[in-house]
């Protein structure tokens, strides 16, 4: 069909000079100068504005959060109970009876309007602005042991905060070991808390959802319930991360000196982890056989090296000197200070590899004093040289939540 059946007419180029068309292929191609005009520079300049404008309320967010850290945390505790700063004075009778005071706050006796009795710790004002508050929250709502304290509500409202736990009766361990009560209790019975404060660290550390380290055990910190049953108490020092999660990134020292892990205070030593929580409950333990009363030991001394105190004694099998008039001559009292006294000494080695899981130290604690065997004690020691970096190996046998289920 041919172009003048379509109604087009078909013209032939050619060139005027006489030469022939250049192929396509080498057809240079075209330049193009842009042109700023007025339009473009109106739309450019809208655009820019629009980003600057999108930066600066995105950075006045982060501004705010840092004001309020992580306060959308306090949307996963719906189901407990929020209470406003009133219900809180009347709970404890405009703050009638103190009970206990540290370095977060102050707490008291109440009663909820059902008559249970609670006790209500009220955090200080910081300058972390209430850091302390969503960590102790956060980490306790996640918690329901025999051996952790259970969390029953809280108070969040500007700067007042408050949070609502169950009362226990008996004190802390530490007003308990050092009073007179502790001498008419059976050696057994410290055991047995020692025990109850390892598996409530197990449970912490393995079987909640979300692992927790605590970063503050202390005898100050374990409350004694009915039956002097221990309880976990204070997680506002505690972090939270994922159930694989072996290293923990901290910007400063958390803890009470005397039961920090030297990692802490010092990356030479290895990373911290949650191996961190098993040489403060060595120290706790330790501190729990009464080492620290011996008479020839000055007040003043550093918690430091009181261990080696106790290595001395182990060395001279002479072990019922730890607990001096507390230890009676049966051989299970005997048994159960020297088991205690191992599995301390076996918690507080200097580099965090070398100490074990809160796995195997309840099953330590459990088992045979004689599968027990004191560790070296030059581990004991902080050596000046750097310690290679640790953590706790995956492939390390643990109890996962699924498997405690």
């Amino acid at each position: 069909m041919s172009g003048a059946l379509l109604g087009i007419k078909c013209v032939e180029i050619v060139p005027s000079d006489g030469s022939e068309f250049m192929p396509l292929d080498r057809i240079p191609p075209p330049s193009f100068e842009f042109v700023m005009t007025g339009n473009r520079a109106l739309l450019l300049s809208i655009c820019m504005g629009c980003l600057i404008v999108t930066m600066l309320i995105y950075f006045l967010n982060k501004i705010e959060a840092l004001k309020h850290p992580r306060v959308e945390n306090l949307e996963e505790l719906v189901l407990l109970k929020r209470y406003s700063y009133a219900e809180v004075k009347e709970i404890t009778n405009s703050f009638a009876r103190e009970i206990g005071r540290g370095g977060f706050g102050i707490v008291y006796e109440g009663n909820l309007s059902d008559g249970l009795k609670v006790a209500v710790k009220v955090l200080k004002e910081s300058k972390k602005n209430g850091e302390d508050f969503i960590n102790e929250v956060a980490s306790m709502s996640r918690t329901s042991y025999v051996h952790i304290v259970s969390l029953l509500g809280f108070c969040y409202e500007g700067s007042k905060r408050a949070i609502i736990y169950e009362f226990v009766e008996n004190g802390s361990l530490d007003k308990f070991i050092s009073s007179e009560a502790s001498l008419r209790v059976d050696l057994r019975k410290l055991y047995e808390i020692a025990l109850g404060v390892a598996r409530g660290l197990q449970y912490l550390h393995y079987a909640c959802k979300t692992r927790i380290v605590h970063f503050d055990i202390k005898p100050q910190n374990i409350l004694l319930g009915k039956d002097l049953c221990p309880k976990i108490s204070d997680f506002g020092l505690a972090r939270l991360c994922g159930s694989k999660e072996s290293i923990l990134w901290i910007s400063e020292t958390r803890g009470t000196i005397g039961y920090i892990a030297p990692e802490v205070f010092s990356r030479m030593y290895g990373r911290v982890s949650h191996k961190s929580d098993v040489y403060s409950y060595g120290m706790m333990v330790l501190e729990m056989v009464g080492a620290r009363k011996r008479n020839h030991v000055s007040n003043n001394s550093s918690s430091m090296y009181f261990p080696d105190w106790i290595y001395k004694d182990l060395e001279k099998k002479d072990c019922k000197r730890l607990l001096g008039d507390q230890i009676t001559e049966e051989d299970e009292d005997e048994e159960f200070t020297k088991k205690m006294v191992l599995v301390g000494l076996s918690c507080i080695q200097a580099g965090p590899s070398d100490r074990p899981l809160m796995n195997r130290v309840v099953e330590m604690m459990e088992g045979s004093l004689s599968s027990l065997e004191a560790p070296p004690k030059y581990l004991l020691h902080l050596s000046a040289s750097p310690m290679p970096p640790s953590s706790c190996p995956e492939d390390e046998t643990s109890v996962t939540s699924e498997e405690s289920a």
